[in-house]
Protein backbone atom coordinates (compact mmCIF):
# COMPACT_ATOMS: atom_id res chain seq x y z
CA UNK A 1 0.00 0.00 0.00
CA UNK A 2 0.88 3.07 -0.87
CA UNK A 3 1.30 6.92 0.73
CA UNK A 4 -2.45 8.45 1.19
CA UNK A 5 -3.17 10.79 -2.02
CA UNK A 6 -3.98 14.01 0.00
CA UNK A 7 -1.10 13.40 2.72
CA UNK A 8 1.30 13.09 -0.03
CA UNK A 9 -0.08 16.11 -1.47
CA UNK A 10 -0.30 17.81 1.69
CA UNK A 11 2.95 17.12 2.86
CA UNK A 12 5.24 16.33 0.39
CA UNK A 13 4.06 18.11 -3.70
CA UNK A 14 2.51 20.94 -1.92
CA UNK A 15 5.05 22.22 0.14
CA UNK A 16 8.02 21.24 -2.38
CA UNK A 17 6.34 22.75 -5.03
CA UNK A 18 5.68 26.29 -2.91
CA UNK A 19 9.55 25.89 -1.71
CA UNK A 20 10.52 25.68 -5.32
CA UNK A 21 7.95 28.62 -6.00
CA UNK A 22 6.54 27.01 -8.86
CA UNK A 23 2.80 26.14 -6.93
CA UNK A 24 -0.34 25.89 -8.44
CA UNK A 25 -3.24 23.13 -8.17
CA UNK A 26 -2.50 21.83 -11.57
CA UNK A 27 1.18 20.84 -11.01
CA UNK A 28 -0.33 19.52 -7.84
CA UNK A 29 -2.84 17.35 -9.58
CA UNK A 30 -0.07 16.70 -12.92
CA UNK A 31 2.45 15.20 -9.66
CA UNK A 32 -0.24 13.01 -8.02
CA UNK A 33 -1.23 11.10 -11.35
CA UNK A 34 2.35 10.85 -12.14
CA UNK A 35 2.87 9.54 -8.81
CA UNK A 36 -0.10 6.92 -9.02
CA UNK A 37 1.05 5.72 -12.73
CA UNK A 38 4.84 5.09 -11.87
CA UNK A 39 4.49 3.43 -8.23
CA UNK A 40 1.16 3.33 -7.00
CA UNK A 41 1.75 6.17 -4.80
CA UNK A 42 5.01 4.53 -3.53
CA UNK A 43 3.59 1.01 -3.59
CA UNK A 44 6.79 0.30 -4.63
CA UNK A 45 9.32 2.34 -5.10
CA UNK A 46 12.38 0.98 -6.72
CA UNK A 47 12.42 -1.55 -10.11
CA UNK A 48 14.36 -2.13 -13.22
CA UNK A 49 12.44 1.79 -14.24
CA UNK A 50 13.61 3.64 -11.72
CA UNK A 51 13.92 5.26 -8.29
CA UNK A 52 10.73 6.54 -6.33
CA UNK A 53 7.67 7.95 -6.46
CA UNK A 54 8.14 8.58 -9.91
CA UNK A 55 10.52 6.20 -11.22
CA UNK A 56 13.05 8.31 -12.63
CA UNK A 57 15.89 6.67 -13.79
CA UNK A 58 19.53 7.37 -12.67
CA UNK A 59 20.74 8.30 -16.14
CA UNK A 60 17.83 10.63 -16.25
CA UNK A 61 18.15 12.25 -12.81
CA UNK A 62 22.27 13.07 -13.82
CA UNK A 63 21.08 14.41 -17.05
CA UNK A 64 18.42 16.75 -15.42
CA UNK A 65 21.66 17.86 -12.93
CA UNK A 66 23.89 17.86 -16.37
CA UNK A 67 21.74 19.70 -18.98
CA UNK A 68 18.93 21.34 -17.13
CA UNK A 69 19.64 22.73 -13.47
CA UNK A 70 23.61 23.53 -14.28
CA UNK A 71 22.21 26.23 -16.44
CA UNK A 72 20.41 28.15 -13.21
CA UNK A 73 22.72 27.65 -10.67
CA UNK A 74 19.96 29.42 -7.94
CA UNK A 75 17.40 26.53 -9.15
CA UNK A 76 19.92 23.98 -8.55
CA UNK A 77 20.72 25.76 -4.62
CA UNK A 78 17.50 24.93 -3.83
CA UNK A 79 16.56 21.32 -5.75
CA UNK A 80 20.30 20.41 -3.69
CA UNK A 81 18.97 22.18 -0.57
CA UNK A 82 16.01 19.58 -0.22
CA UNK A 83 18.63 16.42 -0.50
CA UNK A 84 20.08 15.43 2.41
CA UNK A 85 23.33 16.71 3.70
CA UNK A 86 25.91 13.16 3.71
CA UNK A 87 23.45 10.77 2.04
CA UNK A 88 23.43 12.51 -1.40
CA UNK A 89 27.25 13.11 -1.87
CA UNK A 90 27.87 8.97 -1.33
CA UNK A 91 24.41 8.03 -3.44
CA UNK A 92 22.45 10.34 -5.01
CA UNK A 93 20.11 8.42 -6.92
CA UNK A 94 19.06 7.18 -3.45
CA UNK A 95 17.98 9.94 -2.56
CA UNK A 96 15.21 9.25 -5.09
CA UNK A 97 13.91 6.42 -3.52
CA UNK A 98 13.98 8.22 0.15
CA UNK A 99 14.00 11.54 0.26
CA UNK A 100 10.02 12.12 -1.15
CA UNK A 101 10.54 16.18 -1.44
CA UNK A 102 13.54 15.94 -3.40
CA UNK A 103 12.39 13.10 -5.99
CA UNK A 104 9.46 15.57 -6.50
CA UNK A 105 11.51 18.13 -7.03
CA UNK A 106 13.83 15.85 -9.53
CA UNK A 107 10.35 15.03 -10.88
CA UNK A 108 9.38 18.80 -11.46
CA UNK A 109 12.47 19.78 -13.33
CA UNK A 110 12.12 16.65 -15.97
CA UNK A 111 8.38 18.54 -16.89
CA UNK A 112 9.61 22.05 -16.17
CA UNK A 113 12.75 21.81 -18.57
CA UNK A 114 10.12 20.39 -21.83
CA UNK A 115 8.53 23.70 -21.38
CA UNK A 116 5.12 22.31 -22.19
CA UNK A 117 1.89 24.02 -21.02
CA UNK A 118 0.27 22.95 -17.93
CA UNK A 119 -3.00 21.33 -18.23
CA UNK A 120 -5.68 22.51 -16.37
CA UNK A 121 -6.31 21.10 -12.85
CA UNK A 122 -8.71 18.84 -13.90
CA UNK A 123 -7.61 17.92 -17.78
CA UNK A 124 -6.91 14.22 -16.79
CA UNK A 125 -5.73 13.78 -20.72
CA UNK A 126 -3.54 16.41 -20.85
CA UNK A 127 -1.71 15.26 -17.98
CA UNK A 128 -2.02 12.04 -18.97
CA UNK A 129 -0.15 12.96 -22.21
CA UNK A 130 2.62 14.90 -19.92
CA UNK A 131 3.19 11.54 -18.20
CA UNK A 132 3.00 9.55 -21.14
CA UNK A 133 5.72 11.89 -23.01
CA UNK A 134 8.66 12.74 -19.92
CA UNK A 135 7.98 9.63 -17.63
CA UNK A 136 6.09 6.66 -19.94
CA UNK A 137 6.97 6.53 -23.51
CA UNK A 138 5.09 3.44 -23.78
CA UNK A 139 2.01 3.73 -21.53
CA UNK A 140 -1.43 4.42 -22.40
CA UNK A 141 -3.19 7.17 -21.95
CA UNK A 142 -6.33 5.04 -20.06
CA UNK A 143 -3.22 3.42 -17.87
CA UNK A 144 -2.53 7.04 -16.12
CA UNK A 145 -6.43 7.37 -15.51
CA UNK A 146 -6.89 4.36 -14.29
CA UNK A 147 -4.09 4.75 -11.94
CA UNK A 148 -5.93 8.61 -11.20
CA UNK A 149 -8.57 6.56 -10.04
CA UNK A 150 -7.97 3.67 -8.23
CA UNK A 151 -5.06 5.62 -6.31
CA UNK A 152 -6.34 8.97 -5.66
CA UNK A 153 -9.23 8.07 -6.03
CA UNK A 154 -10.87 11.51 -7.60
CA UNK A 155 -9.13 13.96 -4.93
CA UNK A 156 -7.98 16.94 -7.25
CA UNK A 157 -5.74 19.78 -5.46
CA UNK A 158 -7.76 22.94 -4.67
CA UNK A 159 -5.66 26.01 -5.15
CA UNK A 160 -4.54 27.30 -1.89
Amino acid sequence: MGIAANELCEYVIRPTLVYLNRHCASAEALLLGIAASQSALGSALQDRRGHGLYRIGEARHQAVWDHFLARDPELASLVRGLASQHAFLGGPHLELTVNLRYCTAIAWMLIEQQSLPMPAVDDLLGQARIWRQIFNPHGRLRDFANAWHSCVEQKVPQAS
